[in-house]
């Protein structure tokens, strides 16, 4: 079975962001925020999604990436 790769810190990288001012911009707790980037959340919500995808000017590809193990 494969996994899913959280790619937020790279793309968070790129816009040159902290998670402080991601977090700030789409109204959710930085640790929230710091859970789904390391990936201990189980889900996420498509309005957290179209949100941080908003703030970060990206499609949801490229916050996530499908792998086989």
């Amino acid at each position: 079975m494969g996994r899913i790769i959280i790619r937020l810190d790279r793309v968070m990288a790129d816009r040159k962001m902290t998670l402080n001012e991601l977090a700030e911009r789409i109204g959710m707790t930085n640790v929230n925020l710091s859970n789904l980037k390391t990936g201990k959340m189980k889900g996420i919500r498509f309005e957290t999604m179209s949100a941080i995808c908003s703030a970060l000017n990206c499609q949801p590809a490229d916050l996530f990436e499908y792998t086989e193990d």
